[in-house]
């Protein structure tokens, strides 16, 4: 991805911090959603008794990933539910970003943590009816990790077989433009060419690795870390790739209708993710911990301690949704051959989290020309 191809995102306020994860990937295909949980409020926290807004209840979902760490930290330290006054939290945990666009679209949620790819595309096929971005959340943690027996160096991944999590999923896009950078060619949907891509889920790509099915694997964290414990070595990290080291990885996303109805309730949801990114930044050991309790609650697993460190170490919270760089990942979706040219205007409503930003102290987030009008 050579810089020339991408805009530098404005304004952009990163907190440069460690998070955490399991290894499920931003995928675009359509898989199971996971564990629904209602509110149970810890003693001291607003609930019994707090007032309500304008909904008896708002349903967030999330993945149990590395890149979702507001959401995982902000439900374990009670920090959105404190926002939300009286009103109800509930919370629901996906495997992949389509079937999270499918909760969102039938009001199974009103409120999603999601990759960037799956939000380009569910916006584009309801012909932006359906959701909006309101902010950002995480940006880095996906690196090219491979068998330093086989690869020594980036030309030599020519010819290598190399997993990404599925085709045109948001790794899957980055690799072929990556690819198509160094001047290879690869087909877009079978995957062969100069390199041959291998669309593995990440639950499986480190056993592949192990295996040799694949030579390496252009994988988000922590699967990237798994695969450097099982003796892979880190030949590119995204983030080198962008300007300023920034991209977006995880987006917070809403539903229209519940935007239009509940703006006051979209607006404390902001003001937790906000106040969590700080806490997690005033706070990163405590916020790692955190992180890996809630994911063992949610997993039955924590990670080790060989995954988690590095792995939350490649990860930075953001509010700012790094709207170019968003624009960018479509532009290359489309030059690899996997999206229409997509009309993206309008994708963004950044005015309730400028509104949080504002009484926070902090500047305002642009929407690189995607905002609504």
């Amino acid at each position: 991805m050579p810089a020339s191809a991408r805009r530098r995102p404005r304004a952009a306020s990163l907190t440069a911090v460690p998070l955490l994860a399991l290894a499920l990937s931003l995928t675009l295909a359509s898989c199971g959603y996971g564990s629904a949980k209602d509110d149970t409020r810890p003693a001291g926290q607003a609930g019994e008794g707090a007032a309500k807004l304008s909904a008896d209840s708002v349903t967030i979902g999330y993945f149990p990933n590395i890149t979702h760490a507001t959401p995982l930290v902000g439900e374990q330290e009670g920090i959105l539910r404190k926002e939300l006054g009286g009103t109800k939290l509930k919370s629901t945990t996906f495997n992949a970003g389509p079937s999270e666009i499918e909760a969102l679209n039938a009001g199974s949620i009103d409120i999603g943590w999601i990759g960037p790819s799956p939000a380009i595309n569910g916006y584009v096929k309801a012909k932006g009816e359906n959701l909006r971005i309101v902010s950002g959340s995480a940006s880095g943690g996906v690196k090219l990790v491979v068998d330093p027996k086989k690869i020594r160096t980036l030309d030599d991944v020519k010819g290598k077989r190399i997993a990404t999590p599925q085709k045109g999923n948001t790794q899957d896009v980055a690799f072929l433009n990556w690819v198509a950078g160094k001047g290879w060619k690869v087909d877009p949907g079978s995957g062969k060419g100069d390199v041959s891509v291998v669309r593995t889920d990440n639950k499986v790509t480190p056993d592949a690795f192990k295996s040799g099915s694949v030579d390496g694997a252009w994988v988000p964290e922590p699967t990237a870390s798994k695969l450097v414990s099982e003796g892979g070595k880190v030949l590119l990290d995204e983030s080198s790739l962008w300007p300023g080291g920034k991209f977006v990885i995880t987006n917070v996303i809403v539903s229209r209708k519940f935007l239009d109805r509940h703006p006051d309730v979209v607006e404390a949801v902001l003001r937790g993710s906000v106040r969590t990114n700080a806490w997690i930044a005033a706070n990163p050991a405590k916020a790692k911990a955190s992180a890996n309790a809630a994911l063992k609650k949610l997993s039955g697993k924590a990670l080790p301690a060989d995954v988690l460190d590095p792995a939350w170490a490649s990860i930075r919270t953001t509010d700012d949704p790094l709207a170019a760089t968003l624009r960018a990942e479509a532009d290359h979706a489309v030059a690899a051959g996997l999206l229409d040219k997509p009309d993206l205007s309008g994708i963004y409503d950044l005015a309730p989290l400028n509104k949080v930003l504002k009484a926070e102290g902090r500047p305002p987030v642009d929407a690189a020309g995607l905002g609504r009008q």
